[in-house]
């Protein structure tokens, strides 16, 4: 069987965990090693109590997760988060966890991976976040209606839309996850509509005043498609098993 280091270290390069700037609290990499050995890998959205103890049952020594163990910063190994160290500890199961690096990579990427699964072949770089761009643009001219049907397909639900620009898009804009608060930076880079996973309130009367079509399309959903490639990846290179742990939260 193949061995925890050299899988981290391909990872590390193959995701530049030391180029891509992140948010503190995303400790991108290794967060909790196994005793070193991969038999099963697992892929998740999410390292949470629920979705560590489904990966320690069903046998998966190491977890791919977007959305890692320590977003709330240094915090005492009490509570619940002694629960999930321990669980994982005690399963010998290792934990790796890439936020931005996977949200912007070009090959296993959310944001690359949802604009391909919506048809849109020509992308270019767009919102810069924390000194890189960090989501896609394309130029499609597309219904309200039309692009939510294709959302909806990929995604297997309806997004909720503030139709606050034109009934016909010009340029789209994608970037998963939760960035709908940061519709005015969206605008501000040229764009009529914005794809993103979810918003604060404020953010669908904002996209009306910018004259900005603003797509919900779910903080979760959009971000399955980066883990899940990455462990089809991984398994497909050194050749072992993986699974994708599905917990959604519908939001």
């Amino acid at each position: 069987m193949p061995a925890l280091a050299p899988i981290t270290a391909h990872l590390d390069r193959y995701l530049r965990i030391a180029e891509v700037t992140d948010y503190a609290g995303a400790w991108n990499g290794l967060q909790i090693e196994n005793s070193g050995e991969v038999t099963r890998i697992g892929a998740a959205v999410d390292a949470c109590e629920w979705t560590i103890g489904r990966a320690v049952e069903r046998g998966i020594t190491l977890l791919l997760v977007h959305h890692g163990l320590f977003w709330g910063g240094v915090q005492p190994l009490t509570g619940v988060v002694r629960r999930k160290v321990k669980a994982a500890l005690d399963g010998d199961l290792a934990i790796y966890s890439a936020h931005l690096p996977l949200d912007l990579h070009p090959l296993v990427g959310n944001n690359a991976l949802l604009a391909k699964a919506l048809g849109f072949k020509r992308c270019e770089p767009f919102f810069i976040s924390k000194g890189q761009p960090v989501g896609l643009q394309t130029r499609a001219s597309l219904s309200l209606e039309e692009l939510a049907r294709r959302i909806e397909r990929v995604l297997g639900s309806a997004p909720h839309i503030a139709p606050g620009g034109p009934g016909k898009t010009a340029r789209i804009g994608i970037v998963t996850g939760g960035a709908g608060g940061e519709v005015a930076r969206a605008a501000s880079e040229g764009v009529d509509t914005f794809i993103t996973g979810e918003g604060p309130h404020h953010s669908y009367t904002l996209a009306e005043e910018l004259g900005v079509n603003l797509f919900y399309a779910g903080h979760y959903a959009t971000e399955t498609f980066g883990v899940k490639a990455l462990a089809a990846h991984l398994a497909k290179k050194y050749r072992v098993p993986w699974e994708f742990i599905d917990h959604p939260t519908g939001l």
